[in-house]
């Protein structure tokens, strides 16, 4: 019994040890999630006023530009799959690649070939894994995206759709496309991640204007503003997504973390009570052979007289 006692103790101390490492993690998840709203909601007015100038030059004027247009078969297309660098995040970075292959086997079944690019090293390893071919990865950057690295990935997600369909891309890795699809999760609160697929390219302009519209005059050009507005458009959607990612990753970490601290106090107290139980039962056991050995020495002095 006193083996078994040790071995409770053994466990006990083992569950402290990782609730101590779950309830840092979770507190450093809690302290950075703040930072990474403050970011993207800092980032949606630059987005949201970008998008309306991008709507007015679509709307007032004639001008078709190449990440507008859409093709009439495509063909081809890109899926940018945005997914977390380091685990303990639950069901964060799984719940994207699921979203992920459902918009795969949806464009499959429209007779596209899909190309993949991925970032974060849990994409990665899961392409890996299932050996699936991947375009081009980016990693590092998850929980702290920059806008160097949303300008690189847009960058080659409109070099591939700017290259004619099934040509290879100058500078970059895989060949043109003619539609590009990005996956990421939208922070909605702090309980509530939700992955999300949306087509970058062709820019699709749902925005409503409402109100009244204000006198826009395009200078040099139409041509010109589209030249310089669309690059940067899909740059911000790109980095906006990242944000909402990171948002998301750390939200999902932080409750992941505080569910796992739960769980080991929850076992702590168990571990506790069977020990407790084991060491009254040992205590039980020997008061019963103490009191057994001294009726028997009785039994025996009894008997000799």
């Amino acid at each position: 019994m006193a083996v078994s006692l040790r071995e409770y103790r053994a466990r006990i101390k083992s569950v402290e040890s990782t609730k101590k490492i779950t309830r840092a993690m979770e507190l450093i998840a809690a302290s950075r999630i703040i930072k990474a709203q403050q970011r993207a909601q800092a980032a949606a007015p630059y987005a949201r006023e970008l998008t309306r100038a991008v709507t007015a030059v679509a709307t007032f004027s004639n001008v078709d530009h190449p990440l507008t247009t859409e093709v009439e078969n495509p063909t081809r297309a890109a899926v940018l799959v945005v997914t977390s660098d380091r685990g303990l995040a639950g069901a964060y970075s799984a719940s994207v690649l699921k979203e992920a292959d459902r918009l795969r086997e949806k464009l499959k079944q429209e007779g596209k070939e899909v190309q993949t690019y991925l970032c974060g090293r849990k994409g990665v390893a899961f392409y890996k894994f299932r050996q699936r071919p991947v375009v081009q990865a980016w990693t590092g950057f998850s929980d702290q995206p920059s806008y160097d690295a949303a300008d690189e990935v847009a960058d080659a997600l409109i070099a591939a759709f700017l290259t004619e369909s099934g040509e290879p891309v100058e500078g970059h890795e895989g060949v043109g496309v003619d539609e590009v699809h990005v996956v990421y999760t939208r922070f909605r609160s702090m309980l509530t991640q939700e992955p999300t697929a949306t087509r970058l390219l062709p820019l699709e302009v749902v925005e409503k204007q409402t109100g009244i519209l204000p006198l826009y005059e395009f200078e040099p050009s139409p041509e010109a503003v589209l030249d310089g507005l669309l690059p940067q458009y899909v740059r911000s959607r790109v980095f906006f997504a990242f944000l909402q990612s990171a948002a998301s990753e750390l939200a999902a970490r932080q409750k992941a973390m505080k569910s796992a601290t739960d769980n080991a106090e929850e076992l702590i107290k168990k571990y506790t009570r069977i020990a407790n139980q084991a060491r009254q039962a040992g205590i039980t056991q020997e008061i019963s052979e103490i009191v057994g050995g001294v009726n028997a020495l009785a039994d025996a002095n009894a008997g000799s007289e």
